[in-house]
């Protein structure tokens, strides 16, 4: 197979027998902001064993415990970011589908996790491909995100052969295309970046590890050379902010937002941090999310509305939240050539059942 640049609006055109698709895949919004619609989610969300990892029966009682008094809060928070064209999750992940597809010329469709649009549909919009090319918006590993949207599309692909985008979490172009985004939206006043990324229960972390011996056991995991750093969430995260941080040369910390249930989390979380940098006389804190490719609930409510308030509230002046990506334009153009590339940029799934 080889990639060649195009004389039209399109950067590439495919030149290999066959035909490539790309299914870009993020995780899932409800379809609506009602009470109806965001407990339906949750339920399909929070009954995956990749999310809760426990037995069945323990799951079932947890998620249906949960499903009684979340929903309207959630539904609450969602109506406050919801726009014109629905879920901003859902419409960015569009965009940044739309992109690709302008930018490649590939057939290219968008698929969530949970709710819609369906992965199964989203496979049949690729038309008559040979080969599908799975670009889930998650730079890190984690089994809650990338696993199981790999399970996922595994199972519907058919005979089609698939390939799957790497973590991407330390590669080159995406470090420095989030670096200069990130300090092309860093106001001036800023006096701390703070790195706040999606919380995990800490048995993911250690369920992840394939030495059984290293996740979590020092304080030191994260930065010593290991074999489970591929799959650790919490070492990339801490790769990501050394690396942004060190670029940007703005004092710095990293925490972890979005619990969602009892039980050990990643530490420290977002709120403690912010609360303590107000308490110490920061006044003007910006905020990134490395870990959401595009804004969502967990961006624009709980970071850019209530982290902001809270943040307030202990004596800070003002919050600033850094956009995610989105559909930047040196970003899709980066998505773009990782689209259009050579087969050993991806990993191969067997889709054999």
């Amino acid at each position: 197979m080889t990639v060649e640049k195009s004389a039209d609006t399109n950067l590439y055109r495919n030149t290999y027998q066959g035909r490539r698709g790309i299914l870009v895949v993020n995780l899932g919004s409800p379809d609506t902001p009602s009470t109806p619609d965001v407990r339906r989610y949750l339920n399909e969300f929070l009954m995956d064993p990749y999310v809760v990892s426990l037995p069945w029966i323990l799951r079932r009682l947890i998620v249906s415990a949960i499903l009684i008094s979340r929903p309207p809060r959630t539904a609450k928070a969602y109506q406050s970011i919801w726009n014109e064209a629905g879920s901003p999750l859902v419409s960015l992940t569009g965009e940044v589908a739309d992109g690709i597809r302008k930018k490649s010329g590939l057939p290219v469709a968008t698929a969530m996790r949970y709710g819609q649009p369906q992965v199964e549909a989203a496979i049949d919009a690729l038309g008559n491909v040979d080969e599908v090319v799975l670009m889930a918006l998650y730079p890190q590993h984690a089994n809650s995100t990338r696993t199981t949207t790999i399970k996922k599309v595994a199972s519907a692909i058919g005979q089609k052969r698939l390939l799957v985008l790497p973590p991407y979490y330390n590669d080159p172009d995406f470090l420095r295309t989030l670096g200069s985004h990130v300090e092309s939206h860093l106001p001036e006043t800023a006096e701390h970046l703070l790195f706040s990324y999606h919380g995990l229960p800490e048995r993911h972390i250690t369920n992840a590890d394939p030495t059984k011996s290293h996740c979590l056991r020092t304080d030191s995991c994260c930065i010593v050379d290991s074999m489970a750093h591929p799959t650790c969430y919490r070492h990339q995260c801490f790769s990501i902010t050394h690396a942004i941080g060190t670029l940007l040369g703005i004092d710095h910390s990293q925490s972890f937002q979005s619990r969602i249930r009892p039980g050990k989390w990643l530490q420290p979380s977002t709120t403690r941090i912010a609360m303590e940098l107000a308490r110490r006389g920061v006044g003007h804190l910006a905020v990134v999310c490395p870990s959401f490719a595009v804004d969502n609930l967990e961006t624009l409510e709980e970071i850019g509305e209530q982290l902001s308030a809270n943040f307030q509230k202990a004596g800070g002046r003002e919050l600033t939240l850094i956009p995610a990506l989105n559909a930047a334009k040196e970003w899709i153009h980066v998505l773009s050539q990782w689209a259009t590339g050579p087969v050993d940029r991806f990993e191969e799934v067997s889709t054999r059942r």
